[in-house]
């Protein structure tokens, strides 16, 4: 079993883009949370972490490095979740990091721990599914802000608000279903890399720019929620395309008839 380079790396570059932005603004922006008043010392935090997330970024880019770092990444995930009060499938950096580590250990053989078997990894896919839905049903209920999104050169921009909407629910179903995963989860993934291509990207040469793409601190924010929610669908699509189960099965086969003979 083989990692797909395109998921791996733009993973890495979405963490990389986190620690980016957090140290040229002092916060913690593209986790779009506030830091919680009753913990003292925000300005540790925010520089900290953004260290650590630079340092693990690396970290992804190297064979012997790569599988502590995305450990890293979800475990530092997981506490932030647990101190902010908020489920850890609301942040994708945590399912990414979930999968690809997964991921990792499937690819080097070790053994499975009860976070990286196929069941636990089935489980960060559904909550990916749901995020999807969810993500969906948001551009009905703000269809209007959505169209404003769409690109100006594009016909009946309403229109595709909404069936961009379709498309990211079906897409979670599928993959929370299991009704064509595989190709639910590739466009999945395409959606979320062609709205940061075509909305967030071009926004930075629009004059004037746009309201929704201002100041430039939340436009910077945007663009790199939309890289890591492309980078966790990604991993996503790229999971669904492993069995691992079936992988590990075939490995094992002539070890187990050698034992028995």
């Amino acid at each position: 079993m083989r990692i797909d380079g395109l998921s791996h790396g733009l993973f890495a570059i979405a963490v990389a883009s986190v620690a980016i932005l957090s140290l040229s603004y002092g916060d913690f922006v593209p986790l779009g949370q506030p830091f919680p008043a009753w913990i003292p010392g925000k300005e540790v935090w925010v520089y900290g972490s953004a260290l650590l997330f630079l340092v693990v970024s690396v970290g992804l880019c190297l064979p012997r490095t790569a599988s502590p770092s995305a450990a890293t990444i979800g475990g530092y995930q997981t506490v932030w979740a647990v101190i902010c009060a908020l489920p850890v499938a609301s942040k994708p950096l945590s399912v990414g990091a979930w999968i690809l580590y997964a991921m990792l250990r499937w690819q080097s053989r070790r053994s499975q721990i009860p976070i990286a078997n196929e069941r636990a990894v089935r489980v960060a896919q559904i909550l990916f599914g749901l995020t999807c839905v969810f993500y969906g049903w948001s551009h009905f209920e703000y269809a209007d802000y959505t169209a404003s999104l769409v690109p100006v050169w594009l016909p009946g921009r309403l229109g595709f608000a909404y069936l961009t909407g379709v498309g990211h629910i079906a897409a979670g179903i599928g993959i929370v279903v299991g009704i064509l995963p595989r190709l639910a989860g590739t466009l999945e993934a395409v959606m979320m890399s062609l709205f940061g291509l075509l909305v967030w990207v071009p926004s930075f040469f629009m004059y004037p720019r746009p309201e929704w793409a201002t100041p430039p601190q939340n436009q910077w924010s945007e663009l790199v929620v939309t890289l890591m929610l492309a980078a966790a669908a990604w991993l996503v699509a790229s999971s669904l395309r492993y069995p691992p189960v079936d992988t590990m099965k075939s490995s094992a086969g002539p070890s187990v008839r050698r034992s028995t003979t």
